[in-house]
This record gives structure tokens, C-alpha cells and sequence, in this order.
């Protein structure tokens, strides 16, 4: 008796426990089943987008409007380098005319001057009076090694002075020149000893010598400011000919 009582609890113990464990599972909504399902599941993979185009460039617009003239041609000119040799070539002037007496002087012997014994030359010799010598005096020989020469300190020849015309055609040549420097520094008398073959081109070298060139005087012994003359070449060279 005791046996059967005890069947019918145990089997309403057990359904109370699956109850309970029904109700947890359905107030939690837990689906093993689902979850399984969700598990397995199975995605597509989406092609990737083709990549853009691409960009169309249009091609430059062209402007009808009609095109501007070009500019007329520049003129082309380039003077040459002008040249002056160096050293210049100092010239002496010509030494001043003999001072002479306007009347002999007086005397009937066949010689002159003052000596002891009678002789054939004149001068004086040993002690005695003469008619003088010595101080400055007129005559003929050079005297340049004391001189200083003249220096040019300013004024040239440049290249924009060639004239374009005689440039472009190819004219050109060497000068040969002579001219003085007075006691002032300033070049005048320039004359051409050498002719270019272009009377313009002698012309105008000495035209600018005269008109630009300066120099320091040439000076003598005592330092004095005297005048002298130069000679020297100058030389016109078309472009393209002086190389």
C-alpha cells in the first residue's frame, strides 16, 4: 500500500519539474532549434561594382576669331669691339727753330772764345773770361728719356658707334691714326696715316679722338705740361668676322 502511494507523487514531482523548466524556457523565448537553423543560413555575395568610366576630356575649343599679324622684323645690329694697340708711340715734335743774333758780334780775330794759349776752336779753357757758357740752350738732339709720355684717362671707341649700315654689309677695316695731345689733354690735328678703305669709318675715328679722348699731358724734365703726338691703329670688325 504504502509502495502505490508513493508512485503517483513521484510522477507529479516530475511533471511539476518539466513544467517549471517549460516555462523558463518559454518566458526567456530561447529556440535551440532556431538558433541551429539561424546558424546554418547562407549569404550571397554581392559582385563587385564595375569601376567608373573613364573621364571623357573634350577636345580644346579652337578660336575662330582670326589670328593678329606678326610684328615686322627687328633691326640686327652689333657694332665690333674697336682696338687701340698698346703702347702708344709718342712722337717728339719737332725742335724749335735756332735763336740767332740779329748782328754779329764784334771782333777781327779769325776765332773766338778765351783761352791761354792761341787755338783754332772756340771755348775757353783754363781760367780766364769768356763770352759765357752753359744755362739753357737751342739745338738739336733728342731729350725724351726725361719726358714722361701722355696717358690717356678718358674717352673710347665702343661698339655701339659702328654705324649699322656698314655693320650689316659686312664693312669694316683698320685706321691708321696721328694725332697731338696739347699741354690741356685734349687730342687735336687728328690726321688718318692709314685709310680703312671706308671714308666713313675715317672719318669717324677721328671724330670721336677729338671730340671723347683726355689724356694727362705728356711732361718734360722740370715737370712742365708740354705737348706731343700719338700714333695708333684702330680697328672696325664687322660681327661674325672677328673670331
Amino acid at each position: 500500500m504504502q509502495g502505490r502511494e508513493r508512485v503517483p507523487g513521484a510522477v507529479g514531482a516530475i511533471v511539476a519539474t518539466a513544467l517549471f523548466g517549460w516555462a523558463l524556457i518559454a518566458g526567456l523565448g530561447f529556440d535551440p532549434v532556431a538558433r541551429v537553423v539561424e546558424s546554418l543560413k547562407t549569404f550571397d555575395v554581392a559582385p563587385q561594382p564595375p569601376p567608373p568610366p573613364d573621364p571623357v576630356i573634350p577636345p580644346p575649343r579652337r578660336d575662330k576669331r582670326p589670328e593678329g599679324e606678326a610684328a615686322p622684323p627687328n633691326l640686327r645690329s652689333k657694332a665690333t669691339q674697336v682696338t687701340a694697340p698698346k703702347p702708344l708711340v709718342v712722337l717728339p715734335l719737332p725742335p724749335p727753330p735756332i735763336v740767332v743774333a740779329e748782328k754779329p758780334g764784334p771782333g777781327i780775330q779769325a776765332t773766338s772764345g778765351a783761352a791761354d794759349v792761341p787755338g783754332p776752336g772756340t771755348g775757353a779753357g783754363g781760367v780766364g773770361n769768356g763770352f759765357g757758357a752753359g744755362g739753357e740752350g737751342d739745338g738739336e738732339g733728342g731729350g725724351w728719356t726725361d719726358e714722361t709720355p701722355p696717358i690717356q684717362i678718358r674717352g673710347d671707341i665702343a661698339d655701339a658707334d659702328y654705324p649699322a649700315h656698314l655693320a650689316d654689309a659686312g664693312i669694316g677695316g683698320r685706321v691708321g691714326v696721328r694725332y697731338r695731345v696739347d699741354p690741356d689733354g685734349r687730342a687735336r690735328d687728328c690726321r688718318v696715316t692709314r685709310s680703312s678703305g671706308t671714308a666713313e669709318l675715317d672719318a669717324l675715328t677721328c671724330n670721336y679722338i677729338e671730340r671723347r679722348f683726355r689724356f694727362r699731358p705728356s711732361r718734360d724734365a722740370r715737370g712742365r705740361p708740354v705737348a706731343a703726338e700719338i700714333v695708333e691703329n684702330h680697328e672696325w670688325v664687322p660681327e661674325g668676322m672677328g673670331n
